[in-house]
């Protein structure tokens, strides 16, 4: 397996594993069994990242599977875990809580689970409105200054409060969605990354699933998968999106690769601090993603791979019903301005492309082109 380096020097296999998927919660049902054989083969192939969460599975399912399962094979890998999210699925939904004393008991508490005395890479879940990031980065510290830390980093942080975290102490990596589907990090977030010498890691780099060609309706979903209640899995939508997958599909199949391997390997090629962490919950999805790390794309694949990026966001997130991935707001014709549309005045070709593409498919843009160049990013408690 390939090495890449995320920030502060930590080196990992260019490919992780997204472990949320080796339990039970959000995919609908998993197989126990093959749930551990899978993750002690991935170590086997040399995927050393793996990734978790306090709140990964009912009852930190997540971490104690991991803890269980690699309680002799520590040293082997490189663990990443998350604090800064309560939640008891006997009580509601998700709350964000960093208060110092909160993520020392949630240090402990992951510890004891994983089975370990450090954590590799210790990630805060989502920023807490009511925590000066100073306090939380404080507490962190201190935690690496007492050897249960070894690197910190951030999921979906906004970029100004990246920013005082990392001068408080670096920040090793930051945690976001990106993939084919989802383009939003180009545009602010990874020229920061670049900028402060921090990695990224993708997580849904293949669009939870859709993007491996091998979800063809949205009954292919468990009764109980979240992905049933995401705009862009769902009616025209889904299908809208699956046209392109195809697409995406076809451009794999004269590489001999699947659309997955395909999908990862330009995720890789968009920087060398980026390593994807792909669900791979059996040993076939283990098998095909990782070889993911030799497909090297030529400049003309990468451009047509990246144009049918554009059009599949463009198509899942503007022409679905509902204007956002997770909004629950009706989607209004006459209001609508493209979420991501901030590629388009460093690229006005990929845009004349992207639009004349879309009406040859029967999407008409020219009439409903955007009202604003670029979407303003304003610093989120949420982000």
């Amino acid at each position: 397996m390939k090495q890449r380096t995320l920030g502060q020097g930590l080196t990992v296999s260019a490919i992780g594993m997204g472990c949320l998927t080796l339990s039970e919660m959000n995919y609908g049902p998993v197989d126990d069994q093959e749930s551990e054989v899978t993750l002690l083969e991935a170590v086997d192939s040399g995927v050393t990242f793996l990734d978790t969460g306090e709140v990964y599975g009912r009852d930190s399912a997540n971490e104690k599977l991991i803890g269980r399962v690699l309680q002799h094979r520590r040293d082997e890998v490189i663990l990443g875990t998350k604090f800064g999210l309560v939640y008891d699925y006997r009580q509601g939904p998700m709350v964000p809580d960093s208060r110092p004393e909160a993520i020392r008991a949630a240090c402990e508490g992951s510890l004891s689970r994983l089975r370990t005395d450090r954590i590799d890479l210790y990630y805060q879940h989502r920023i807490d409105p009511k925590v000066p990031i100073e306090d939380v980065w404080g507490e962190l510290s201190l935690l690496v200054q007492e050897g249960k830390v070894r690197y910190v980093g951030m999921s979906e942080p906004g970029i100004e409060t990246l920013r005082r975290a990392h001068a408080i102490h670096p920040v090793t990596a930051v945690e976001s969605e990106y993939s084919l589907f989802t383009r939003e990090p180009e545009s602010d977030l990874m020229p920061v990354l670049s900028e402060l010498g921090i990695g990224l890691v993708p997580f849904a780099p293949l669009g939870r699933g859709l993007l491996s060609g091998k979800i063809r309706t949205p009954d292919d979903f468990a009764p109980d998968d979240f992905r049933r209640r995401l705009p862009r899995y769902q009616g025209d939508a889904f299908y809208k999106n699956l046209e392109l997958v195809d697409k995406v599909k076809a451009i794999a199949a004269d590489r001999g690769a699947t659309p997955a391997q395909l999908a990862l390997a330009w995720i890789l090629s968009r920087g060398s601090y980026i390593v994807p962490i792909p669900g791979m919950e059996t040993r076939a999805l283990l098998r095909e993603n990782i070889q993911a790390v030799n497909l090297d794309l030529t400049k003309d694949e990468l451009a047509l791979v990246s144009l049918e990026g554009v059009l599949l966001e463009m198509l899942a997130e503007g022409a679905s019903l509902n204007l956002c991935r997770y909004s629950d707001e009706p989607f209004n014709t006459n209001e609508i301005i493209w979420p991501h549309w901030e590629m388009i005045p460093h690229h006005p070709l990929t845009a004349m492309m992207a639009a004349a593409a879309l009406t040859v498919m029967g999407v008409s843009v020219w009439g409903i082109w955007p009202r604003q160049w670029m979407r303003p990013h304003h610093e989120s408690a949420s982000a």
